[in-house]
């Protein structure tokens, strides 16, 4: 009966049922649109920063992440590299890297960059760097003097491809060290930071360069499904000595974008307080409007014997109702908006020194959670009925008296 009553309620209004459903909807659809955007710009500096030579896990001799000298450098790598086939899960990747701080210049200019000997083969499968030369070629296994650079650092030094690059960082004898390497590739990424940051070469030739024999300064390991990152983090420390060996997930090594993702957790939280504290106030102003409208109805149905927890029911049914019909239509049209956007995205490249200032990347693909979905409807639907209880209580407190009596 309740429930009939209150879906015929609703209509007999259909203007003001209008706008709060409205407002309903408006309200569940910035609730999560706006929230997958937010996620889809933590997903992005995530992914970006996995892919940006970090890894899920990286494994460094103990006190390189404190001092990033050649002194720190692993003096047994094929120790470490017989664990790891024993602990990562199938699937797994890694792959082995000199990273010491350089000096890099040409006729014209000197910078300070970050000198990176890789493993071709290994370090495309890992890393961002194998799939973003966009001119010349990538490294070969067997490149002895051939260097990648970044966009960025060819345009601020005025040179191009074939040309030289004079390469200089100390060596394990504490010497200076210097090479010369002609650059066959050019690689973009999506930080402008990132390419005038790194230099590639192959790791023999920084090895050698160096003077480092077999020695290396870190091992990058990305696992099938980054659920297990913490899991097989603490099995690497429990098998590697922690005297000589430290390992250190991505969020210990990217704790600028941890942060990020705790900020971002809790602007979406104020959000959805926000919506709904605008909501709340229109949802209890309509159901006012209509129980004092019908004053005159409930004493009668009062005065023919009608319990006050009855009106109670009925009022909180057609609540009931609105917020059901809101979410459903809200929740189509967020999906909707999602699924507009998921192939092209944001582009903000118009704005990508701003947005890299602020480390949001250049083009915002919407991300959908499930959590953020069930939280924005429980939101609603929970603190919707409990702003209705008031206008509900007010109404099963009519005396028939009163009710009858009001004009």
């Amino acid at each position: 009966m309740f429930l009939r009553l209150g879906w015929r309620n609703i209509w007999r209004n259909p203007r003001r049922t209008a706008v709060i459903m409205t407002a309903i909807i408006i309200g569940v659809w910035s609730m999560i649109f706006l929230g997958a955007l937010m996620r889809g710009i933590t997903d992005e500096m995530v992914r970006n920063g996995i892919a940006t030579l970090t890894g899920h896990i990286q494994v460094h001799h103990k006190g390189y992440r404190d001092d990033p000298v050649i002194e720190n450098s692993m003096t047994n790598p094929r120790d470490v590299e017989t664990v790891l086939g024993k602990v990562l899960p199938a699937g797994s990747r890694w792959t082995s890297r000199v990273r010491v701080n350089a000096v890099v210049s040409n006729a014209r200019h000197t910078a300070g960059v970050t000198f990176v000997g890789i493993d071709p083969s290994r370090e495309a499968k890992v890393s961002f760097i194998g799939g973003a030369v966009a001119e010349g070629r990538y490294l070969k296994q067997d490149d002895k003097y051939g260097i990648v650079v970044g966009k960025a650092l060819v345009d601020k030094f005025e040179t191009k491809l074939g040309r030289k690059m004079l390469v200089m960082s100390q060596d394990t004898e504490r010497e200076i060290a210097s090479r010369s390497f002609r650059i066959v590739g050019i690689f973009r990424s999506e930080m402008e930071a990132t390419e005038k940051q790194y230099v590639f070469v192959t790791r023999t030739a920084a090895q050698h360069m160096l003077k480092m024999k077999n020695e290396i300064s870190e091992i990058s390991v990305v696992l099938p499904d980054s659920k297990e990152v913490d899991a097989v983090a603490d099995s690497l420390r429990r098998t590697l000595p922690s005297a000589d060996y430290e390992i250190q997930t991505w969020r210990e090594l990217l704790p600028l974008i941890t942060a990020y993702l705790s900020i971002y957790d809790g602007f979406i939280f104020i959000w959805f307080v926000v919506v709904f504290i605008a909501m709340g106030f229109g949802i209890v102003n309509t159901t006012l409007m209509a129980v004092f409208e019908r004053m005159r109805e409930f004493g009668l149905l009062k005065s023919l014997g009608m319990k006050p927890w009855w009106v109670i029911k009925e009022v909180l049914v057609e609540s009931f109702f609105i917020l059901m019909i809101g979410m459903i239509i809200g929740n189509i049209f967020s999906f909707l908006s999602v699924i507009a956007l998921s192939g092209t995205g944001i582009d903000l490249s118009s704005l990508a020194a701003g947005s890299e200032f602020v480390g949001i990347p250049k083009i915002i693909y919407p991300a959908l959670y499930v959590k953020d979905v069930i939280g924005a409807n429980l939101v609603v639907f929970v603190l919707g009925l409990v702003v209705s209880i008031y206008p509900a209580v007010k109404a099963a407190r009519f005396t028939p008296i009163e009710a009858l009596a009001h004009n």
